[in-house]
């Protein structure tokens, strides 16, 4: 996939909400689901998008919510939106993530070279930034597409 191409599809995420992440019921790709949204005069229709970065041998995710505030978010009540009102703590039952910073194309590194040469296809490295995850995925390829609302990334046929 050219590069050029790939940051493109990576900047068209920012700022939006990431409601997903995580390989795909057959283990081999991941996929990032994005809702997007824009102001209603502009005319545009929320969409969800699903990224599936394909051939995906390493995805990383770390937290990037300090430690002090895991502290205080760690009651059992912060994971529904109902229940956490009125509680102190990171309320994670919004169920989303605004993708800030966002997402870049990283330079290839010493493992991208290594598989390139394994398996005699190009990879990519991306870090995916949000403002509770941090994703860093080496993967083949990225398809883009529309999924409805609602979509259910492990239910199988």
């Amino acid at each position: 996939m050219d590069t050029a191409v790939l940051q493109q599809r990576l900047d068209e995420i920012f700022d939006h909400a990431l409601v997903h992440h995580g390989y795909t019921g057959y283990m081999r790709d991941y996929e990032v689901v994005v809702h997007l949204t824009a102001a209603p005069s502009t005319g545009i229709e929320p969409a969800y998008l699903r990224y599936l970065f394909r051939h995906c041998v390493e995805a990383r995710c770390e937290t990037t919510v300090p430690p002090g505030t895991w502290r205080v978010s760690l009651d059992d009540r912060l994971t529904d939106i109902e229940t956490a009102d009125g509680l102190d703590g990171y309320v994670w039952g919004v169920k989303w993530h605004v993708l800030y910073p966002g997402a870049k194309l990283l330079p290839p590194s010493r493992a991208v070279r290594q598989w390139e040469e394994a398996v005699g296809i190009d990879f990519h490295r991306v870090l995916i930034e949000t403002n509770a995850h941090r994703l860093t995925l080496l993967f083949s390829d990225l398809k883009v597409s529309e999924v409805p609302v609602g979509y259910a990334p492990f239910v199988t046929d």
